[in-house]
């Protein structure tokens, strides 16, 4: 009902975390401000052309050389010599390499290193207008329940870039959708807040190929709501140079789901 208070509760808690979400895409170091992920595999000698300084692996760091004319910043000192270094794992704009307004990123995924290059003034983010989404309602919030693996599995999907990697999965949740039962594979975060990677009958088509979807903690008994309003458009949505999995076997719902996040608006 239109007057139901918990209703109306419901559509601005949504309204709130869509304009908040639409904020942290679009803020300096968000998402859109990505302009690459550059593995140091396909750069033996250490040079990545649009990178300045030379970034080598050895083991389990990095190794980065600079001289005063690449104009490099580390931990808010130029950066001149040798400096070894570990993946970073704070905020992007906290990280310890600079390069004027950029910061550039240590990454490390399954023993392979990369650089990532966030620029502020990247041209998508320029050219961000906003985030598609399909207004809050209320059945697209459904009761489910998480069922537990009895022990951690990793599956080998693909990914945004198209190589092949590992997904950690902790368990499963179950849902009724359109009629039917449905489950959605998923990983559970060290808070006990669970996420999945899942597409639907309107993935490449009203929507993106695929989204993500972060359910909150499940309650004691295994009850969990699985709320597609929610639904988050991956990072790969907002720059091509993130790495995000594709959906796991069993995580392509057969129904549409036309709620939540749709698709990147840009001009």
């Amino acid at each position: 009902m239109s007057g139901d208070p918990h209703a109306a509760q419901d559509r601005q808690s949504w309204q709130n975390w869509h304009e908040q979400r639409a904020a942290t895409v679009s803020a300096p170091y968000g998402p859109l401000s990505l302009t690459g992920t550059y593995w140091l595999s396909d750069y033996p000698e250490g040079r990545i052309p649009a990178v300045p300084g030379n970034w080598r692996e050895d083991g389990d760091q990095v190794v980065l050389t600079a001289s005063a004319e690449d104009g490099l910043i580390l931990d808010n000192r130029p950066l001149t010599g040798h400096v070894r270094l570990t993946a970073d794992h704070g905020p992007i704009p906290g990280s310890r390499v600079a390069h004027g307004e950029r910061r550039l990123v240590v990454l490390r995924r399954e023993g392979l290193w990369a650089v990532r290059d966030f620029d502020p003034d990247s041209p998508a983010r320029h050219a961000f207008q906003s985030i598609e989404a399909t207004a809050y309602d209320a059945r697209w919030a459904l009761p489910g329940r998480f069922r537990a693996y009895a022990e951690h599995r990793s599956v080998r999907v693909e990914n945004a870039d198209g190589r092949v990697r590992g997904l950690g999965l902790g368990g499963e949740i179950a849902f009724e959708l359109e009629g039917e039962e449905c489950t959605l594979r998923v990983a559970v975060e060290a808070d006990g807040s669970l996420w999945a990677v899942f597409a639907d009958a309107t993935s490449g088509n009203s929507s993106y190929r695929f989204r993500f979807l972060r359910p909150s903690a499940p309650a004691a008994d295994g009850t969990v709501t699985v709320d597609f309003n929610r639904s988050l458009l991956p990072p790969c949505a907002f720059a091509d140079h993130f790495i995000c999995p594709l959906p796991p076997p069993g995580n392509t719902l057969g129904a549409a789901v036309p709620a939540g996040e749709r698709n990147l608006r840009s001009h």
